[in-house]
């Protein structure tokens, strides 16, 4: 049989025609200019010092015009540079790393489970196969409470958990940046499914001791997304309080939220989430911009939850004995799509080079004249960001994005590896993510990096970060006794 012709998608010659397209409508104004300049530089040249003498003499100029001009141009550059928001800088964070004590292998959590359930073993099995296809490796973590047989979720053992999760991250950030706690002013905490009274950011008050007149926050009930939401809420509050440092917190409290009932749409998250939390600087002052590690450049937030089935898709609820549980909705991964499908349509003109944008406006014109079943371009993210850190909030969703903004294995490696070494952490993956990436030694000065997150409600964020700085490989941190065994191999099946 005659060899078959090549893919034309792969072909090298539209590979190059692909990348002279998208250099010429990048560069279009300077390509454009160049003429213009170098005409106007040639004319120049041909006039000579006489004739630029006699130009500059037939323009006349008189003292009234010279001063309303500069005050134009004076009231201009202050309008202007009163009204730019000021700029927020990451200046470190920090992640929470469990106690060895804490790991829960898969052995571990199998036994557990079938203690906990000795009267279901369809349960017991239903949580294998999940655990089995999870992505997670052996080292995640639970909290000390959730090792009891059977557990011991009591109000003590959850305050013991946030205390030594918020704690340690707080404690590692002030190591990091050398931080003073008087130097906060705005302190916002996010946990979504335990809020005590007094609140968390109130416990972090007390054991730090910081100011009267903190301006502080606790955001509860917001789901794995609550991280970026409170990231959004600490840029807007820097942009009204100059000069101010502020701290936010993400983590989730595992210990009053492990389902001990037989439904299986609430056992799924007993699988899935772990002990994690992180703790994160952030900065509006000028002299935070050398040592900063990155500036926040876009926050795009988008919220479904006018949708019945979107609101209801992460529920809390109680079973049909009355035991309290998150309840996770098969239409799920189709919601997570929809919403990210409006979230990219919001954060991709912000962000998109002029080329993909125009692709996206031609075909979408071309639908709605021409062909409405023509196949709708996707912008191509991987010209926007060199990183991606993508909510690890399970498989599924790691695969999911992956196929549809079409990135490569090493784009969802961070995603993919933080599932596997610390489970899903919910809004504190990203940083874990994050970290990954810089103990790679990947992130380099001028990178730019987009944080995706969903969360219950049903939410989709995102948050575009550019670094400001070659990332030195980090000596410290959640990777540093195991970075060197990463990337690892994660079969589709792991059997137990």
């Amino acid at each position: 049989m005659p060899p078959m012709s090549p893919e034309f998608s792969t072909s090298v010659k539209l590979k190059y025609v692909k990348l002279g397209y998208q250099y010429l409508v990048n560069h279009i104004i300077t390509l454009t200019l160049i003429p213009i300049i170098t005409a106007i530089s040639v004319e120049i040249l041909r006039l000579g010092p006489d004739g630029l003498l006699d130009l500059w003499t037939s323009l006349h100029f008189d003292l009234i015009q010279i001063l309303c001009s500069a005050f134009f141009i004076i009231f201009a550059a202050t309008v202007y540079f009163m009204s730019k928001p000021r700029t927020i800088f990451l200046v470190d964070y920090a992640c929470f790393k469990p106690p060895v004590t804490c790991r829960v292998p898969f052995s571990t959590f199998m036994e557990h489970s079938r203690l906990i359930l000795p009267n279901n073993p369809k349960s017991v099995e239903f949580q294998m196969r999940i655990l089995e296809r999870s992505g997670l490796g052996e080292e995640t973590c639970l909290p000390p409470a959730i090792h009891y047989i059977p557990p011991k979720p009591t109000m003590d053992a959850a305050r013991g958990e946030a205390e030594l999760v918020i704690f340690s991250a707080m404690d590692a950030l002030f190591q990091k940046t050398e931080l003073k706690p008087k130097d906060i002013d705005i302190l916002i905490v996010n946990c979504s499914l335990f809020s005590p009274t007094p609140s968390l950011s109130a416990m972090v008050i007390n054991k730090y001791k910081l100011r009267s007149n903190i301006k502080s926050f606790n955001l509860s009930g917001m789901g794995c997304s609550a991280g970026l939401i409170s990231i959004d809420l600490a840029r807007d509050l820097l942009q009204v309080h100059p000069n101010s440092n502020a701290v936010v917190v993400s983590t989730e409290i595992i210990t009053p939220n492990y389902y001990q009932g037989n439904e299986r749409a609430m056992l799924l998250p007993n699988c899935l989430f772990r002990m994690g939390g992180a703790a994160i600087l952030l900065s509006n002052r000028r002299s935070e911009r050398r040592r900063s590690k990155y500036r926040l450049v876009h926050v795009v937030r988008t919220h479904k939850g006018a949708d019945d089935k979107a609101f209801r898709c992460v529920f809390e609820e109680q079973d049909k004995e009355g035991k309290v549980g998150i309840s996770l909705s098969k239409d799920l991964m189709a919601i997570a799509g929809e919403a990210l499908k409006s979230n990219i349509t919001t954060i991709g003109p912000l962000v998109l080079p002029a080329s993909e944008q125009l692709l996206f406006l031609l075909t979408l014109i071309g639908r709605k004249i021409f062909n409405p079943k023509w196949k709708p371009y996707i912008p191509d993210f991987k010209q926007a960001f060199e990183h991606f850190c993508i909510h690890a909030g399970g498989r599924a969703v790691i695969d999911e994005l992956q196929k549809n903004l079409q990135l490569s294995s090493e784009h969802v490696e961070a995603s993919r590896m933080t599932l596997h070494r610390w489970g899903n952490t919910s809004s504190s993956s990203l940083w874990y993510e994050l970290s990954y990436i810089e103990s790679k030694g990947r992130m380099k000065k001028g990178d730019r990096i987009w944080q995706i997150a969903f969360g219950s409600g049903f939410k989709c964020n995102s948050a575009v970060w550019k670094c400001n700085r070659t990332i030195k490989t980090p000596l410290d941190g959640p990777w540093d006794d195991c970075i060197d065994r990463y990337p690892v191999h994660i079969p589709e099946v792991v059997k137990l």
